[in-house]
């Protein structure tokens, strides 16, 4: 391993410059860790002398990462600590665990990679994971805002990939955010890695709960709306939305629910719908055809949604015009999806305007046969001032609905025959 003077992050053997710094990089047998003069793990060696703290990483609200050189493996690490308050709960530590065991036992290429659950000298607990050189899609997000398309298919696809095994195991990852997609930059683009599987809800049998029913878990911005109740029946498709949040961010620039604080967020989340993503990224121009795809996406009722997160992946390579599916887009190189989507976009918005416009005549149509027909058009025009009397889902369009002609003589029938039920048993 090599190391850099300046910044003191860990390379590969066959590095020779650090590419932040520039600096020319020497070996970690003739380096020393630096030491911080707020964190005394920084230089020190951990976990019974295995691992080496070299710099921090990163601050979280659960712990702190760092990279590290494991002297065993000869490799570098992240370590993910608990702060020292958070180490004392012991909810916290269980879900800790839990990370460790959910995510060593979903192994795949895009999953980070956990390897060790250790307990450290100061009497705080750390997770030892490979090592990422890339950004956060926050990161990424707050820098440029939005994703070109072919950056949001190629992530979006590799995220599906990660998550079908999960979801098929019946867990539930219940913290999607662009916080917890890292990516890892290649010459092809991004290769993408889920982070963060310590608020998972895992729904096999005999899984162990640790969350009270009612409570709610995750991300107020991602959260679907089961979530947000902490409903008992909540499954993958949880998930599903929270990765339409994410995608709907990725092209508009914004979340789709916003208010100032969490528990408005999650009541907008229950009671209203988002802006079309088109309309919303209007300024990134954004394709109408995206906005079906995000509707049933951001449907209220879980069997109303779309499926899968494969299935909303497809959808929107789709969107953009592309053939095949999310499986065939993952590891496309962005440059090639770029140009197969410039070439396939004026056909795909041509096809949504002769749609949209197909369904507005059909519209029309029916509503002007309908008034000739009957007199309800007319009632809908100019409502009668009793309307608004009616309960919500009394109203079509409007008008509250007559009773039809049948309900009257059935339900006079049904009571004659309960009587004669009732005579026949005192009769006995």
């Amino acid at each position: 391993m090599k190391t850099c003077s300046a910044c003191f992050r860990l390379f590969s053997q066959d590095s020779g410059f650090c590419p932040v710094d520039g600096q020319r990089l020497i070996p970690v047998a003739q380096a020393s860790p630096p030491r911080h003069p707020d964190d005394r793990r920084v230089g020190a060696t951990l976990c019974g002398g295995r691992y080496q703290v070299w710099r921090i990483v990163a601050d979280g609200g659960m712990g702190r990462v760092y990279q590290a050189l494991d002297l065993r493996a000869g490799r570098s690490v992240a370590l993910k600590i608990l702060h020292p308050e958070v180490a004392l709960d012991e909810v916290s530590v269980e879900r800790f665990h839990r990370e460790f065991e959910v995510s060593a036992s979903l192994p795949h290429e895009h999953i980070v990679e956990v390897l060790a659950f250790e307990k450290t000298e100061d009497d705080s607990f750390a997770l030892v994971m490979e090592y990422l050189e890339g950004e956060e899609l926050r990161t990424v997000l707050k820098r440029d805002k939005v994703l070109p398309p072919e950056r949001l298919v190629r992530m979006l696809s590799q995220v599906a990939l990660g998550l079908v095994e999960a979801h098929e195991r019946k867990v539930v990852h219940r913290d999607l955010k662009p916080d917890n997609i890292f990516l890892v930059g290649t010459h092809d683009g991004d290769r993408v890695k889920i982070l963060d599987f310590g608020s998972v809800r895992d729904n096999s049998e005999g899984a162990k709960k640790l969350t009270v029913v009612g409570t709610t878990i995750g991300s107020p911005f991602y959260m679907s709306p089961e979530q947000a109740q902490g409903l008992l029946a909540l499954d993958h498709r949880a998930d599903v939305w929270s990765v339409a949040a994410i995608v709907f961010e990725c092209v508009t620039g914004r979340v789709p629910f916003h208010a100032p604080t969490g528990p408005m967020i999650l009541v907008a989340i229950m009671g209203s719908n988002p802006v079309p993503p088109s309309e919303a990224g209007k300024a990134y121009g954004v394709p109408a055809s995206l906005d079906p795809v995000m509707e049933e996406a951001f449907m209220k009722s879980p069997e109303a949604r779309l499926p899968s997160v494969g299935l909303l992946a497809d959808r929107v390579g789709q969107a953009y015009g592309l053939a095949g599916s999310h499986r065939d887009w993952a590891y496309m190189p962005q440059k090639e999806l770029a140009a197969r989507i410039r070439a396939a976009m004026p056909a795909v918005l041509a096809r949504h305007r002769q749609g949209a416009a197909g369904a507005g005549a059909a519209l029309a149509g029916a509503a002007a046969a309908g008034a000739e027909r009957s007199p309800v058009a007319a009632a809908v025009a100019a409502p009668s001032a009793g309307a608004t009397d009616a309960f919500a889902e009394d109203i079509v369009m409007g008008v509250p609905q007559r009773m039809p002609r049948w309900v009257v003589p059935a339900v006079a029938s049904a009571a004659v025959l309960l009587c004669a039920l009732v005579a026949l048993l005192i009769s006995r």
